[in-house]
């Protein structure tokens, strides 16, 4: 698979996640962060993270051809993955163990991802 295909797959993943937070914040945080999702409170940041990564895959597909800022982006994004990632293993003792096992498998993938398409997409 190229660098390109690998950043626009994540990146249209991070848009559907981003669309399904802002959308439905309890259905799929819940997935993440179990049954403090369900308040209200809660959605709140449930949709503020979705717009960020629905905007931020926006960004990486439209800069993923663009040999000076892409490789960038994809490293910006990395980083907000390893925080996710990082932020999730900080609180595994209040969140359900399958939440945190998906979480390490698609962030920890999406960062490896993204610093390979990062390494690749160089001039």
């Amino acid at each position: 698979m190229s660098p390109r295909t690998v950043a626009r797959t994540l990146a249209v993943g991070r848009i559907a996640i981003g669309g399904a937070l802002l959308v439905a914040p309890r259905a799929f945080g819940r997935r993440w962060i179990g049954d403090a999702a369900e308040r209200q409170e809660t959605a709140v940041f449930a949709r503020a993270l979705g717009v960020r990564d629905l905007v931020l895959g926006l960004v990486a597909l439209h800069t993923v051809d663009h040999r000076e800022v892409g490789p960038r982006w994809q490293r910006t994004l990395a980083a907000c993955d390893l925080v996710d990632l990082g932020a999730t293993v900080v609180a595994r003792g209040s969140l359900p163990p399958s939440a945190v096992a998906g979480t390490a498998v698609i962030a920890g993938g999406a960062v490896a991802g993204e610093l390979w398409a990062a390494g690749r997409l160089q001039p």
